[in-house]
């Protein structure tokens, strides 16, 4: 035989047993990855659910907002689903949606379902045209509940906005947290809880990838709490500072102020006392506070124009917030928050703002 079909039969040959070497290798991952599956799913079998609570029916929903019942009941199915009660006129709760609406965007598609439980502080809020607007404002596309009787919040047993449950593809409730923050923490939770997910449905997992990161706000240690203005909504809380007080559904003419305190409001004019709120019962008034925060937020509803000052002087443009227009002025016509101080550093000042609106309604002052 020549040496080149010599040659040629044993080049062939060598290249037959590399092929069935990759195929056997091949064959060899296959099965110890197979085997890795099942093994996982058999330890995930053995996590004991007993401790944990079931999430609750969404019970007593008076609007479904980016879905209709029986689609979220579908949707719900399987699911990852992350449980945000939240309203949107509540400074925490907003600071929390940008976290939000990421993770929705990135592991719908992995089997996380977002549902935000808008569970209403003040009655503006159980509007759904208002929601609606907050919807849009906030970039918000998964499904929102307006739990306007607040039955759903009572079935979480729940106190605090905001507060967010994650339950498993079971409904067992696996993780919950109370106010902002421990954004890592509970993105880490999400990822967890969909590789729980894939191995028990048999579904390939996919790579979570980094986790999401935001500028997160920094709070102030040290600040002014906040300051409601409604009779029954400040109950154990010594907020006004006036000598007049709270008169229920009465309407008070507040007097200039001798001296103003740390952490108390004094409005100055005719006010109507409501148990949400106070509301401007003449054409003109003002409202007095010394506060010590980096961010002054105010809640307001009807329409009004007003005119900040600072220790005195006009609203200066380097504490001016994001809702201010021009100059030390804003207008305020849709009810909801409005930031109207801003600054990098935590201060003390005296704040004035001068209202021209018969009718304006003021709710809360929230610091950052």
């Amino acid at each position: 035989m020549k040496s080149e079909i010599k040659t040629a039969l044993i080049l062939g040959i060598v290249i037959a047993m590399g092929l069935v070497i990759i195929s056997i290798t091949f064959s060899t991952l296959d099965e110890k990855s197979e085997t890795a599956n099942i093994q996982e799913a058999k330890t995930l079998d053995k996590i004991d659910k007993s401790r944990f609570k079931m999430a609750p029916d969404l019970v007593g929903i008076s609007h479904y907002l980016n879905t209709t019942p029986e689609e979220l009941k579908k949707q719900i199915e399987n699911k990852v689903v992350l449980y945000d009660i939240w309203t949107y006129s509540c400074i925490n709760c907003v600071r929390t949606l940008p976290y939000i609406t990421a993770w929705d965007d990135k592991y719908e598609e992995q089997g996380l379902l977002v549902i935000g439980i808008h569970s209403p502080e003040f009655e503006f809020e159980k509007n759904p045209e208002n929601v609606k607007m907050a919807i849009e404002k906030y970039g918000i596309e998964y499904p929102v509940v307006m739990d306007n009787d607040m039955e759903t919040w009572k079935a979480f047993e729940n106190r605090y906005w905001p507060r967010k449950y994650i339950a498993d593809h079971e409904g067992y409730i696996r993780y919950d947290h109370i106010g902002e923050g421990g954004y890592q923490e509970t993105e880490k939770i999400i990822q967890q809880l969909l590789e729980e997910r894939d191995a028990s449905l048999g579904i390939q997992m996919a790579s979570s990838g980094p986790l999401v990161e935001l500028e997160e706000f920094e709070h102030t240690m040290f600040r002014t709490p906040e300051l409601y203005f409604g009779y029954n909504f400040a109950q154990n809380r010594n907020q006004l500072g006036s000598d007049e007080g709270f008169q229920p559904e009465k309407i008070v003419s507040y007097s200039e102020p001798d001296k103003i305190d740390l952490h108390k409001f004094y409005p100055i004019g005719n006010w109507k006392n409501h148990e949400d709120s106070m509301e401007l019962a003449s054409a003109n008034g003002s409202i007095k506070l010394l506060y010590n925060a980096k961010e002054v937020n105010l809640v307001t509803a009807n329409n009004a124009e007003l005119e900040i000052f600072l220790d005195g002087e006009p609203l200066p443009s380097k504490y001016s917030g994001k809702d201010i227009i021009f100059e030390n002025k804003i207008t305020v016509s849709e009810p909801g928050l409005y930031n109207i101080i801003s600054s990098e550093i935590s201060s003390s000042h005296t704040m004035e703002i001068k209202v021209v609106g018969k009718g304006f309604q003021i709710f809360t002052f929230t610091f950052g």
